[in-house]
């Protein structure tokens, strides 16, 4: 009698043991499938893209609008002249040095190599907007503009040379094809398709090889907070105001770029 029962204590064990171990069996099929799922999101296109990866059959960036004579930054491009306390003007000699490149400014902040698939891309569509009437640099070669002058100096100032280049200012997405499906589609976009965020910076030469902007000279009145910025600024190039937007202590005088010797 007592054989019958063991038997039946055994075979329910065995089913318990079963029951416990199935879903775990069923959690274990299921991460591999959702792992593999999921297509490339934009950022992941803009790493693999700034990147060239291996896992990419092409990148390119596809135009949607653009921009002629864009300013860039506003830079110091010459060291500071001090003539504080100085009652009268003075004449001062400045050495000015600007330089000038392709810029690839992306969402996330990468930059592209010019070896790279998404470089040669850029170079293509910078020749699209290279015209007879507005040459642009469509490669990452810089373009310098360097020469001295002799300006005056206001009374109680600090003076320097201010630059703005002039720039073609591009806009539009990235196109990514990958050498593998994912989800089954191999083309995919950052950030998306058809929008303008996305920005090529292609800089505008003059005639004589020169960039085109804008050059001021920039005169700061001793003993005002804008003087005592120039002064705490460990920074050559740090971030200056426009021209003209200085503020009532900032005296800007633009200098015409023909007035400016060729390289």
């Amino acid at each position: 009698m007592t054989r019958p029962g063991r038997t039946r204590s055994h075979r329910s064990k065995k089913k318990r043991i079963t029951l416990a171990l199935a879903p775990v069996a069923a959690v274990a099929v299921a991460v591999p499938l959702m792992s593999s799922a999921g297509a490339a999101t934009p950022s992941e296109v803009t790493a693999d893209c700034s990147a060239d990866s291996d896992k990419l059959e092409n990148c390119e960036f596809v135009d949607v609008q653009f921009k002629r004579d864009n300013l860039g930054p506003n830079q110091r491009v010459s060291a500071v002249s001090d003539n504080c306390g100085s009652t009268a003007t003075a004449s001062k000699t400045f050495s000015v040095s600007a330089a000038v490149t392709r810029t690839i400014q992306l969402e996330d902040g990468f930059t592209a190599d010019a070896g790279t698939k998404l470089g040669n891309s850029f170079f293509e569509i910078g020749v699209k907007f290279n015209t007879s009437e507005i040459n642009i640099t469509r490669d990452d070669k810089t373009t310098t503009l360097a020469f001295s002058r002799t300006d005056t100096v206001q009374a109680d100032s600090l003076a320097f040379f201010m630059w703005s280049a002039k720039r073609t200012d591009v806009s539009g997405f990235l196109r990514a094809t990958y050498k593998e499906a994912q989800d089954g589609r191999k083309v995919f976009f950052a950030p998306a398709e058809g929008a303008t965020s996305v920005h090529v910076f292609y800089p505008q030469i003059l005639k004589n090889g020169t960039p085109d902007g804008r050059l001021w000279l920039r005169n700061v009145k001793c003993g005002t907070p804008e003087a005592a910025g120039l002064r705490n600024s460990t920074r050559a190039l740090r971030s200056e105001p426009g021209f003209g937007e200085g503020g009532a202590n900032v005296t800007d005088v633009e200098i015409p770029l023909s007035d400016v010797p060729a390289p």
